[in-house]
């Protein structure tokens, strides 16, 4: 199982964003995550990033599909690539109607429709070949001609089982969220398995709040604070049924150093593929957990 490591960009500049990708590539760590909130564009940020590193990969998880147009994103991933050297691994989603309808305005309208439709122009344009698209309600016509970009891998952010159909059928696989491994599984892993009959066996990316700490409870009601919410988005909120968890709190991998090591092994076991650390906690907890990242990393290569 891969390892990778996400990194909270808010508040930092790009030789901060940068050096923190630097030492993750020297301990060992597969692929450097950013998410796609209200500052740093995600697919800039990884562009801006990868010059300060060399063998690294990149991922974006998650680009929201509706305010991006197939080919405008398909013309800013090649564009990454071409930028560095093919390390990009480009997740999209649907997001959440809060995002996408109470901010942007746009309808999300039967999303799993529209995500099929989505990913599947996405799919052609980023091979750089020309492309006639035309959908219900997605038309997308053209070549992207860059130089030195290869098409990257594309995962879609999947919870339901609709998504995870699109995803197992027509993407390399899926990113979870809030999400342990016993949901993973018990459905997310048999779920896409059977979507993709026939075709490679699909990447099932655990993305989990980790916080090597003495005070597992304190923690946790951290969490429950800055993200609590995201329990009553529909999305996470069935998949948090699912599981009987109350919130995304109950998600998280907390403990000392030997718990969240023997945590991380029971994701692979369930069936993930890339297990990603995404720091949380008191300034210094963060640190201690970046820290443990990188000596896990090195200690399983």
């Amino acid at each position: 199982m891969r390892i990778g490591l996400w990194i909270d960009e808010e508040g930092l500049r790009i030789e901060q964003v940068g050096a923190a990708a630097k030492a993750a590539e020297d301990s060992g760590i597969d692929r450097i995550w950013f998410s796609q909130r209200t500052g740093w564009d995600a697919l800039t940020l990884v562009a801006g990033a990868a010059p300060y590193t060399s063998t690294i990969g990149f991922a974006v998880g998650v680009v929201p599909v509706y305010p991006r147009h197939p080919i405008a994103l398909a013309a800013q991933a090649r564009s990454v690539q071409a930028l560095t050297d093919n390390r990009l691994l480009l997740g999209v989603g649907s997001s959440h109607p809060l995002i996408i309808e109470g901010l942007h305005g746009l309808s999300m309208e039967r999303p799993a429709d529209y995500m099929r439709e989505y990913v599947d122009a996405l799919g052609r344009l980023l091979t750089g070949e020309p492309t006639d698209y035309q959908g219900e309600r997605i038309t997308a016509r053209g070549q992207l001609s860059i130089a030195g970009a290869e098409a990257p891998e594309v995962i879609v952010a999947a919870l339901g089982p609709r998504m995870l159909k699109i995803a197992g059928e027509l993407t390399a696989g899926t990113t979870t969220s809030w999400v342990g491994p016993e949901l993973i599984e018990s459905y997310i892993r048999p779920t896409i398995d059977m979507a993709a009959v026939g075709r490679p066996r699909p990447e099932v990316i655990a993305a989990a709040t980790v916080a090597v700490t003495n005070d597992p409870d304190a923690t946790r009601a951290w969490i429950h604070d800055r993200f609590g919410m995201a329990g009553e988005m529909p999305a996470y909120r069935a998949v948090l049924d699912r599981g009987g968890l109350a919130g995304p709190e109950d998600t998280a991998v907390l403990g000392d150093e030997e718990t969240v090591a023997r945590e991380i092994e029971r994701f692979a076991n369930a069936g993930a593929t890339e297990f990603v650390l995404c720091p949380v906690g008191t300034p210094e907890e963060q640190k201690r957990t970046i820290r443990f990242a990188h000596d896990y990393r090195q200690q399983s290569v």
